[in-house]
């Protein structure tokens, strides 16, 4: 039992891996997103990073306080190809929750939600 259990871990896919992996050619769910930074135990829990937020606008686009432009989503990975993000990457966890890909492919501290619909 526990060496198919270490064989299982070992033949899981790293997060790196993971992220480098092409998929399906999809969009994200039109509203507004919230961006945040994880805060601690004795204060609160979300430092909101207001001039991160964006907009999922529809069709590929988004909009933040900035200016407009466009994303890639491939599979789980967001890139966001033109505007104001332009080069920012993310990795979609969930239907409304994302969290930022560094430079050297690991995941980030930023997470962003989806908020709510299109103000």
């Amino acid at each position: 039992m526990m060496l198919a259990l270490a064989a299982g871990l070992i033949a899981a896919p790293s997060v790196t891996g993971a992220l480098s992996a092409q998929g399906r050619l999809g969009l994200l769910s039109q509203g507004e997103y919230v961006c945040a930074l994880p805060g601690n135990a004795v204060g609160t829990p979300w430092v909101e990073e207001p001039t991160r937020n964006f907009a999922i606008t529809g069709a590929s686009s988004y909009r933040t306080g900035r200016g407009n432009g466009t994303y890639l989503l491939e599979g789980a990975r967001v890139t966001f190809t033109r505007g104001p993000m332009k080069g920012m990457k993310l990795m979609r966890l969930g239907s409304g929750l994302l969290q930022e890909v560094g430079r050297d492919d690991k995941l980030g501290r930023l997470r962003c939600h989806r908020a709510g619909p299109l103000n």
